[in-house]
């Protein structure tokens, strides 16, 4: 029997808080973040849980 991978919850829901955070940090009306540094650390932030979540998804060789 194949052994299925699933998205974890736990790591999904930061990964939505962090992309939400963002998002509200984008100024549309300018096309800048409001506070540049702030938004590279959630871009960051981001990025780290999205790599943690799709890591193992992949499936591996066996050896």
């Amino acid at each position: 029997m194949e052994n299925k991978k699933r998205l974890s919850i736990v790591l999904l829901i930061p990964t939505i808080i962090i992309g939400v955070a963002l998002f509200e940090e984008f100024d549309f009306e300018s096309l800048k973040f409001e506070k540049p540094l702030l938004a590279f650390v959630y871009f960051i932030g981001l990025a780290l849980s999205i790599i943690f979540q799709f890591k193992d998804f992949k499936k591996r060789p066996e050896k």
